[in-house]
């Protein structure tokens, strides 16, 4: 059994980070402290003690949705199997792994908080789970978010109980015989178990913080990449002056000013640039700063979500108290996620410009058309360049928010719905198309410092340009650059988890680059 690192759950600890579950994609090993184990017992218990008591529990003794009005059936076992076999309706393509094994870890964090009576069998069993490759099969259409991510979850049930399809070592093949090669039991149920598994939002948290995590990255990313830009061009940064940026009145737009002075220490204008450049150079701190406030915002709501129990009913043993309500409701990550989806369109609408400008002969400081060595003959970035514009207007069309689509369904039991599974899917999806848009850019960067004389001028801009030529060749010839992009967006990602190592455990963003 392969492990990658240790997660603890405990109350008394900080809860799962944005971060934190992105190391959920390769088999992680999971240590329950015995103040976890023994509130994952107790809330187990009090839930029997309150089934032996005859009191009314949604879905334990009752039908589920609209036909609440109605009993369950009779057998726990039975009752587990009723609400996994009509949910399981999934439609569409599977989700990745890196998805559903960061919503298996978020939904097993919020089980340990014993608030949802699950048994501590089951819960061990997520976390063998997470210490395997094992991965369930998830249809990525299904769930409205609204009463948790059930549909979805009820695949990751069923795939554990050797119903469907699951992934090992990134093979598709059966459940069950995906069960056997990881060395895994199918699970059994009992109790609310299965009811506890489906209903709360962690697909929904799960997908948008892996989208904060990735777009932390890339708002680094473009900092860095804007400052090159700007060195390559030979512009003055007298748009960074500090009482300039502190004037504008946002405290981000002032970060990100410091950080690409940062970057630009020691850069050499030519003094043959126009008084102002273009907004994809000038107005990078102002852009970037408001970028920087909704991706913070939106991790602030995301931490929040991933910090908190996602269940109905919830139990209160300490206080003998069985708690019907809205906990699943996911509205929070869905604003949160539209947010995203926002931050990443506009700072790939930021890429997309810079990328133009670059290949600009009008406009790049005497740079050759296309980046090309000899135009004609070789074409340069010609077709990265369509690429990205192909990237961006499906970002754009895809930032339609879904936090607003609320559609009546269920007999009109969930007649409000946040649809934020969709909105925080699309977040993380517009979160690896800007890595794309980046991995454009970088590639251009590149060749634009390999044809100017004497290259980046700043020396950490030229650590920058470095760090791309390490995986992408200059373009003498025109060859394929689909796998240059891809490890172009790599190599910025690691170039900016080397600088900025706070972005690796999950601080807050970093305010200073000394």
């Amino acid at each position: 059994m392969v492990t990658a690192s240790v997660v603890e759950f405990t109350f008394s600890r900080e809860p799962l980070t944005p971060t934190a579950i992105e190391r959920a994609a390769r088999p992680v090993s999971i240590r329950m402290s015995d103040e976890t184990t023994l509130g994952v017992a107790a809330g187990h218990d009090f839930v029997e003690k309150c089934l032996t008591e005859d009191r009314s529990v949604y879905g334990s003794t009752t039908g589920f949705g609209p036909l609440v009005v109605f009993g369950g059936r009779a057998d726990a076992e039975d009752q587990c199997d009723n609400v996994l076999q009509h949910l399981t309706a999934g439609q569409g393509p599977d989700l990745p792994v890196d998805v559903v094994r960061a919503t298996v870890l978020v939904r097993a964090w919020s089980l340990s908080r014993g608030r949802s009576g699950v048994s501590p069998a089951t819960l061990r069993a997520l976390c063998d789970m997470l210490a395997t490759s094992f991965t369930p099969a998830v249809p990525s259409l299904g769930s409205v978010g609204a009463s948790g991510d059930l549909v979805p979850l009820a695949h990751v049930v069923q795939a554990l109980r050797g119903v469907g399809h699951a992934y090992v070592d990134g093979v598709r093949m059966p459940a069950r015989e995906a069960l056997a090669k990881a060395g895994l039991a199918p699970l059994a149920l009992g109790g609310r178990d299965a009811l506890s598994l489906v209903n709360g939002t962690s697909v929904t948290t799960a997908a948008a913080g892996l989208a904060v995590a990735s777009l932390r990255r890339s708002h680094e990313v473009a900092i860095a990449m804007s400052a090159l830009l700007t060195d390559l061009l030979g512009a003055a940064p007298a748009f960074l002056s500090p009482s300039l940026l502190a004037a504008f009145g946002h405290p981000e737009t002032v970060a990100v000013g410091e950080r690409l002075s940062h970057w630009l220490e020691g850069t050499a204008p030519t003094g043959l640039r126009a008084l102002q450049e273009p907004y994809s150079v000038r107005c990078v701190p102002q852009l970037l700063g408001a970028a920087r406030s909704g991706v913070e915002w939106a991790e602030r709501v995301v931490r929040r979500d991933l910090a908190g129990v996602s269940d109905n009913p919830l139990f209160f043993a300490e206080e003998d108290l069985v708690a019907h309500g809205g906990n699943f409701f996911g509205q929070p990550s869905a604003f949160a996620a539209d947010v995203l989806s926002m931050t990443a369109t506009q700072t790939g609408n930021l890429a997309e410009r810079q990328l133009d400008l670059l290949v600009d002969p009008h406009r790049n400081a005497g740079l050759p058309a296309m980046l090309s060595p000899k135009a004609g003959e070789q074409h340069g970035v010609q077709g990265l360049q369509v690429v990205a514009t192909s990237v961006v207007v499906a970002m754009r069309r895809a930032c339609v928010p879904a936090s607003v689509q609320s559609i009546p369904t269920n007999l009109h039991n969930q007649d409000v719905v946040p649809f934020g599974t969709q909105a925080a899917l699309t977040a993380l999806d517009q979160a690896r198309s800007l890595r794309l848009l980046h991995g454009c850019l970088g590639v251009a960067l590149r060749q634009a410092a390999h044809l100017r004389p004497g290259g980046a001028t700043a020396p950490r801009c030229a650590e920058l340009v470095e760090a791309l030529a390490e995986v992408v060749e200059p373009i003498e010839r025109d060859r394929p650059l689909d796998a240059d992009i891809r490890a172009a967006a790599d190599a910025l990602d690691r170039f900016v988890e080397r600088h900025l190592p706070g972005l690796v455990q999950g601080a807050a963003f970093p305010a200073d680059l000394s």
